[in-house]
């Protein structure tokens, strides 16, 4: 301030007029949600005419589950979480998610619970750590023969 201006000083760097910044770098092993292959036509896993509360029950299993990292989700076999492989021999659903490709439909399919047995499952399964979703399960009929 030489002569008692201020000095502008050059602005950040853009890109199409958009300041550039870097973002913090993220937990590469923490679950993550996909929704790209949710099945919403299902004759049995469709949440036509489910209320508020299995929503908010859904969102929050989805948030919580979201801090915790994949390779926990895999191992924990406590009764707060149900998770487990899906074994489609011993389910309502023999032919498994049916309307996946063939290399999607090889991959082991998973399953969690929303909260204890009141609002049903969440089934799909893991590529590393993302958790693709692909039924929504509130009457929990995938396992009623």
């Amino acid at each position: 301030m030489a002569n008692g201006k201020i000095k502008a000083r050059k602005p950040p760097p853009t890109e199409h007029g958009i300041k550039v910044t870097s973002l913090p770098a993220l937990e590469d092993d923490i679950v993550r949600f996909s929704f790209k292959h949710l099945d919403l036509t299902h004759e049995k896993f469709c949440c036509n005419g489910k209320d508020r509360q299995y929503f908010a029950k859904l969102l929050q299993r989805l948030k919580d589950l979201s801090a915790w990292k994949a390779n926990e989700v895999h191992a924990e076999r406590s009764s707060a979480l149900r998770s487990h492989p899906i074994h489609w021999d011993r389910t309502s659903e023999p032919n498994g998610f049916r309307r996946l490709n063939d290399q999607l439909r090889d991959l082991p399919a998973f399953q969690f619970e929303i909260s204890s047995n009141a609002h049903g499952r969440v089934h799909g399964f893991f590529i590393d750590n993302v958790f693709f979703v692909i039924w929504l399960d509130p009457d929990h009929l995938l396992y009623l023969q």
